[in-house]
């Protein structure tokens, strides 16, 4: 900005006109205020004050302060440049404000939420004694009423001037977000620029949903110690929202003018979890729920389909059917049978693995947490999506979005389709057969309804950990298998070229796995018709929803276990070793 430009905003009063630190527009605080100080032209995000903050956010009217008077001492009597109580005393003066964050009660889309809100302009939005209990009583309050805690972070950190104790209070809040989770309440921490060190480390990264805001950075070191540490510049963009979202630390990066409609969806599917949660899910749908038997497995066709035999296709074809290119993906399946979608990202590990498609939907207006393998439309979008087939991260991200359906109370749907897990050396590195295992040990006990549809390629062990669960269904031109045609001919028959024949031998056609007992129930899928598919699928799992809503959770778990107890053939003793073939596969052998 030239010389002549400032000269020019120093002479106007006070507050009417601003630049932009990025692309140094001259703002109108009138035009400034109407963009939600974003700016105009370049769409950076200025700061917002604690005030504003909270207006952006909740319904108008609604948010109801409390401890407002709460002040912090001086236990270290600590003196930098200037006394700590004389900081202390600007800050409240220039903010008018006792301390750095602000708590209480309001609603937002309608629905009650415990806020706290920290305010960068006070001594930088930093964490001591006042800031970690306001966080601390902010949780207990959703605690006691039982509704959903938003957390809204900008801090460069911990208070030095109160030491230790300001370093104390990252357990002090991480404790008080652990009783949440305990207790199932749910909590979405929202990151605004900038939020680092004590309050990145402690109750910021601790939500189940992580919200940042486009624009903000945020890290546990700053780029500049981290620069001085390692001595070499950082890469560009590094330790954005982008690149948060893109190493999978956050959910979603979202523009500030969106960001309160997001809030609004989040809440509203904690109000109807909530809601669900204290009985049977009798809303999908309009039937009443019933119990289930304990265990066994049933074959059909779908409710009110014929159940008359249809001719069969070779199971090469199906193979072929299953993994057409044409097929509908992840993403649509969603958009045909799901509403209120809302994805969400990342292991909160390393990154965000795109092979797996998750977050929170509503199934006939009732909540549910889904998850799937997504294929592309494309060679593009398979590219991008590693052609469905998950490394350990995604497996990860599956983790975590079966423990807040856990947490919650509301069930798990997936969407299988995938030819397996990545086989490659970031995978190995990465602990692929560790990521598996732990998957499926944990699906194995999930404490919340799980129904499963194979809508595509069923591929092996990649497959199966989307595929533990109470009921499992298949589209009939699915296919499900220990290992593709193609890799099972090269290993049994020494020739890949042999893939027609494997895929007989390997039973893999929906119709085979009916008949061996593996899957409960075959989905037709009308020619030329994926919308009438896809009603077909909505219409299954909305009614196994409500049939397993009806169980208790105890008995739901021994059925689980029962059911994948039971999995497998034995021969009857005495009997030579593979002579117990089931008389269906001697009459339809094609091998």
């Amino acid at each position: 900005m030239g010389a002549s430009t400032l000269d020019l905003i120093n002479g106007l009063p006070d507050g009417v006109w601003q630049p932009c630190p990025r692309c140094t527009a001259l703002l109108h605080r009138d035009r400034l205020a109407r963009a939600l100080h974003t700016c105009p032209e370049c769409g950076h995000h200025l700061p917002l004050r604690a005030e504003d903050r909270i207006a952006l956010l909740v319904d108008p009217d609604s948010f109801v302060e409390h401890d407002a008077d709460l002040a912090a001492a001086d236990p270290l009597e600590f003196t930098d440049r200037m006394p700590y109580p004389q900081r202390l005393a600007r800050a409240r003066a220039r903010t008018g404000r006792a301390d750095g964050a602000v708590l209480g009660l309001a609603t937002i889309g309608g629905h009650r939420v415990a806020l706290v809100v920290l305010d960068f302009a006070f001594l930088g939005g930093s964490m001591g004694s006042v800031v970690g209990e306001k966080v601390a009583r902010a949780a207990e309050t959703a605690l006691d009423h039982g509704v959903p805690l938003v957390a809204v972070s900008a801090s460069g950190g911990a208070r030095m001037q109160e030491g230790v104790l300001s370093l104390l209070q990252m357990a002090k809040t991480a404790a008080a977000i652990r009783l949440l989770r305990d207790a199932g309440v749910p909590y979405v921490s929202v990151l605004t620029d900038p939020v680092y060190g004590g309050v990145a480390a402690s109750f910021a990264s601790l939500g189940d949903v992580i919200v940042a805001e486009e624009g903000t950075r945020a890290g546990f070191a700053g780029p500049r110690v981290i620069e001085q540490t390692i001595r070499q510049p950082l890469p560009a963009g590094f330790q954005t929202a982008r690149f948060l979202h893109e190493h999978g630390h956050v959910d979603l990066v979202v523009r500030r003018a969106e960001l309160r409609g997001v809030l609004a969806r989040l809440v509203g599917f904690f109000a109807a979890a909530r809601a669900s949660s204290g009985g049977p899910l009798a809303a999908v749908g309009t039937a009443p729920g019933r119990p289930v038997a304990a265990a066994g497995r049933r074959t059909s066709r779908g409710a009110g389909h014929d159940d008359r035999p249809e001719r069969s296709v070779d199971a090469w074809t199906a193979v072929g059917r299953a993994r057409a290119v044409d097929r509908p993906t992840v993403r649509q399946h969603i958009e045909r049978i799901f509403g209120d979608f809302v994805e969400l990202h990342g292991d909160r590990w390393e990154r965000d693995d795109p092979a797996i498609v998750g977050g929170l939907a509503r199934l006939d207006g009732v909540p549910v947490v889904l998850v799937g393998h997504a294929k592309g439309r494309d060679t593009r979008e398979n590219v991008a999506n590693n052609f469905g087939m998950p490394h350990p991260a995604g497996y990860r991200k599956v983790m975590r979005l079966f423990e807040l359906a856990q947490r919650w109370g509301v069930p798990v749907v997936t969407l299988v389709d995938t030819p397996g897990a990545y086989p490659g050396l970031a995978a190995e590195e990465g602990n692929q057969s560790g990521a598996i295992a732990e998957t499926l040990a944990l699906a194995a006990g999930l404490r919340t309804p799980v129904v499963a549809v194979i809508t595509g390629e069923g591929g092996s062990g990649g497959a199966l950990a989307l595929a533990v669960a109470d009921r499992l269904l298949i589209q009939e031109n699915g296919v499900f298998s220990v290992i593709s045609p193609e890799g099972c001919a090269a290993i049994l028959f020494g020739d890949a070229g042999q893939a027609p024949v494997a895929a007989r031998a390997l039973r893999l056609r929906a119709e085979d796995l009916g008949r061996l007992g593996v899957v409960d129930e075959i989905l037709p899928e009308p020619p030329g018709d994926p919308d009438r598919a896809a009603e077909l699928v909505a219409e299954a799992v909305g009614r196994l929803l409500r049939q397993l809503a009806a169980v208790p959770v105890e008995e739901l778990l021994a059925a689980r276990y029962r059911r994948l107890r039971g999995y497998g053939v034995l021969a009857p003793e005495g009997a030579a070793a593979g002579s117990a073939v089931p008389e269906p596969w001697k009459e339809g052998a094609h091998v």
